[in-house]
């Protein structure tokens, strides 16, 4: 059984340098840089918080267990 859990952005590819693109289902798309050890948000051109980062990742567990019960 598989569940789509939210829909991958198509402009967003890869590039080089960074791993990613890593698609959240608030929409965000964000890029890892091991260089500087922080995602990067290509929309906004800065790098994103550690913060901001646990909350996007909160929300893929928090909607794979909604989508459990």
């Amino acid at each position: 059984m598989a569940y789509t859990v939210f829909q991958h952005d198509t402009r967003f590819g890869l590039r080089k340098g960074l791993e990613g693109p890593f698609h959240y289902p608030s929409g965000a798309v964000l890029y890892y840089d091991h260089k500087e050890g922080k995602y990067y948000d290509p929309l906004t051109d800065f790098y994103v918080s550690n913060e901001d980062v646990a909350a996007l990742k909160q929300q893929i567990v928090d909607r794979l267990t909604q989508k459990s019960l």
